[in-house]
This record gives structure tokens, C-alpha cells and sequence, in this order.
């Protein structure tokens, strides 16, 4: 995939590999620096950092192979982040992100009984450098790492609260309960030429003869 794609550095970041999970933060969100309280003192570079976020342009080749860009590329990145982590409780960004999950942009989960479940990003800490993203499922309520790995999106991009907010906000999406138990099988008890679908169904039998006594 090329690096490029038209619009500012926000609609570029979003749109490369991996990156699938974030929405794009509003340019006036940004800007306005009451969102933004608490921040300036983590980053090094925070102005040049904002600077990059918000600019018109993507980078290009030259950019890429240089290692002042690159060092403000990484503040930028975290910055990004770490805003991104408080516009999607905003009620737009919470609206981005319903759209993503009833699309399924974040993955199932894998557990079988969950049939699919889409799954929703979370944080295991409000920190950098904790924990790199994992995801939540709504129905068996565990958190699984990513189908695809995400390596440099951490987790502090969306805290540990959103899940939840955005169940909370939007209570229709909650899952209904499995349709199914999973029922522990041990296969030694197969008798003669019984195949492990007819054991399944005979042990079922059983307990449900044993329950109606």
C-alpha cells in the first residue's frame, strides 16, 4: 500500500497498516486547548509535535529518512494518541467509533461460544509504554490480544474505560446472552465405533436423565 493518501497528516496516520482501529480526531478538537489540559508536560516537542498533527500535508520520502522528523514523528504519535484516547469519549468520537464497531473494523472475538462478537479496543493502562492495544468482547466480557497485532499502537490510545462508556452510551448494542454451554468432553470414554458427535449427544442424554431423577 502506497504511504500517501490525500488530506493532512491526521487522514494519512489513520490510513496506514495497522492503524484501522483509530478515528480521525477533529482539527477543532484539537485546537482547542481545554482538551488538550495535562499534556504539554509529557512530550519534549509538544509544540512541533501539534504542529505536525495538524498540517495540511502528508510526509514524504525525504521526511521519512530524517532523524529529526522521525523523533517528532514519534511525539506526534503518542500526542495523537493520547487526544485520540479522550475525543472518542466525546459524543462525536463516540459516534465515529459505534459506526467502526457495528462494522466489525476491530475484529470478533475468537472464542467459538461468542459466534463472531465483535470486539472493541481497549487500553490496559491510561500510561505509554504499558501494554500494546488489546480488544474487549461484549459477550464473554475477557480481553484477547488482536487478531492482527497492532505493534505500535498502544494502549493508552483508547484507556481502559472506553468499552464500556460505549456500552453505556449506546445500551443496544449490548450482546444477548450465548445461545450455547460448552460442555467439557473427554474423549476416552468413546465405546466401540461411537464417533465423538454420538458421544456428545449420549453424555447429554445422561446428565439429563441423571437431572430428571
Amino acid at each position: 500500500d502506497s504511504l500517501y493518501s490525500e488530506g493532512g497528516w491526521i487522514q494519512w496516520f489513520c490510513s496506514l497498516e495497522d492503524h484501522h482501529f483509530f478515528c480521525e480526531v477533529d482539527e477543532e478538537y484539537i485546537r482547542d486547548n481545554f482538551n488538550l489540559y495535562g499534556l504539554k508536560q509529557k512530550f519534549t516537542h509538544y509544540n512541533e509535535a501539534i504542529d505536525m498533527i495538524l498540517s495540511p500535508d502528508c510526509p514524504d520520502d525525504e521526511d521519512l529518512e530524517d532523524d529529526k522528523f522521525l523523533e517528532i514523528y514519534q511525539e506526534a504519535t503518542d500526542l495523537y494518541g493520547l487526544i485520540h484516547a479522550r475525543f472518542i469519549l466525546s459524543p462525536k468520537g463516540l459516534s465515529m467509533m459505534r459506526e467502526k464497531y457495528v462494522l466489525g473494523k476491530f475484529g470478533s472475538c475468537p472464542r467459538v461460544l461468542c459466534e463472531r462478537q465483535n470486539v472493541i479496543p481497549v487500553g490496559m493502562s491510561e500510561e505509554l509504554r504499558t501494554s500494546r492495544v488489546k480488544v474487549y468482547c461484549p459477550k464473554c466480557q475477557d480481553v484477547y490480544i488482536p487478531k492482527k497485532k497492532c505493534a505500535d499502537v498502544d494502549g493508552a490510545y483508547f484507556g481502559c474505560s472506553f468499552p464500556h462508556i460505549l456500552l453505556q452510551s449506546y445500551q443496544e448494542l449490548y450482546p444477548a446472552p450465548p445461545n450455547s454451554v460448552y460442555i467439557p468432553v473427554s474423549y476416552t470414554h468413546l465405546r466401540a465405533h461411537e464417533t465423538p458427535e454420538h458421544l456428545v449427544c449420549r453424555l447429554l442424554l445422561e446428565k439429563k436423565k441423571t437431572s430428571s431423577h
